[in-house]
């Protein structure tokens, strides 16, 4: 039976913040049928705090297992979608191998907020937010949810 678990890719520049929430939300949507993963160009040493509360706000989920990786590191592996959530990262992305689909959704970087904690931490909510609206009209395109559809289906047989 051919694989049918798609593969999806976030990058941005830091991949502390935007990258990594995009990461947790779509694992957490598609219930574990898309393989994703998440890096950045020039990544952060550590995964924002506010990027942690954000999408405990939003889902009730946590970044667990979930760290900065450089995009060097996984540049060689075959990727279905290559979302990237920045503006620079956009700009920098390198072709992957095989018939990778690239897909530019631009988001603020919340990291650049300023004012308040709790103006600051809004800026993280409303970008968690925006991601899941994004992800959730994207997941249902008909070529993607079938697939999706399918892994599930395997799963179950």
């Amino acid at each position: 039976m051919p694989e049918t678990r798609l593969r999806v890719l976030f990058l941005c520049t830091g991949n502390s913040a935007r990258s990594q929430m995009a990461e947790a939300i779509l694992r957490h949507l598609s219930h574990g049928a898309i393989d994703v993963a998440s890096a950045g160009t020039l990544p952060k040493p550590d995964i924002h705090p506010r990027a942690r509360t954000a999408v405990q706000n939003l889902l009730g989920i946590e970044l667990t297992g979930q760290y900065p990786k450089s995009l060097d590191s996984i540049i060689t592996q075959q990727w279905d979608y290559v979302i990237t959530v920045c503006d620079r990262a956009a700009e920098m992305c390198p072709t992957f191998p095989g018939d990778t689909e690239r897909i530019h959704w631009s988001f603020d970087d919340p990291a650049e907020a300023t004012g308040t904690d709790e103006q600051k931490q809004r800026a993280f909510d409303n970008v968690a937010g925006q991601l899941l609206g994004r992800m959730r009209v994207w997941l249902s395109l008909p070529a993607l949810r079938s697939r999706v559809d399918a892994h599930h289906a395997e799963r179950v047989q």
